[in-house]
């Protein structure tokens, strides 16, 4: 948080107005949490760095179209999300070999990073999954309030996440204990599993 006693609203509406500090201190309160969603969404530093540019030209030019039908951080947020999704969707019109089926990852040596294991799993899942997992499990979104960043339905985040948990279900099989049969300890469970399996 940053010493500006304004708030988010107040911050964007002065911006409007010609406040040429205004937005550099809205964007420094939710840099890093705007970051993040963009880095799990996309799984490269250098296309979430572009995708993060993207959206905060588009939040800058477009502040003087925000209505308050939403919190500011949540129209931030949607921007961020659409310039990750239309990355991951030109990526995917790029790519000329068909993606595999989803194979189990190889188990990584006994010292090895789980958290690096599951990022590495959420990158396989389709970008639609991807991105209802990462709001919902991994930045402890709400289903409604991830309805309302992807501007989806809320039975439509469900869905997805259901299937999203489902493949990282298959992906990290191994990472279940023969011994038992509960639950694979990631984010394909709970919002507070899935935090912490991230490193969050």
């Amino acid at each position: 948080m940053t010493g500006d006693p304004r708030d988010d609203a107040e911050l964007l509406r002065a911006h409007a107005c010609g406040d040429h500090d205004a937005f550099g201190e809205l964007f420094a309160r939710h840099r890093d949490r705007l970051w993040a969603v963009a880095l799990r969404t996309l799984g490269d530093r250098e296309e979430a760095a572009d995708a993060l540019q993207d959206a905060l030209i588009s939040a800058y030019r477009a502040a003087h179209r925000f209505r308050g039908d939403a919190a500011v951080t949540t129209w931030l947020h949607r921007i961020v999300v659409n310039a990750a999704l239309d990355r991951l969707r030109r990526r995917q019109a790029r790519a000329t070999v068909p993606l595999p089926e989803v194979e189990p990852l190889p188990v990584p040596a006994p010292d090895g990073d789980t958290a690096i294991v599951v990022r590495q799993a959420l990158q396989r899942l389709p970008f639609e999954q991807r991105a209802a997992l990462v709001l919902v499990d991994v930045e402890g979104y709400s289903v409604a309030e991830t309805a309302s960043l992807l501007e989806v339905a809320e039975g439509t985040v469900k869905s997805r996440c259901a299937r999203g948990r489902a493949r990282l279900a298959v992906i990290l099989g191994y990472l279940r204990n023969p011994d038992d049969d509960r639950n694979v300890p990631s984010a394909t469970t709970s919002d507070e599993r899935g935090r912490r399996a991230t490193g969050e």
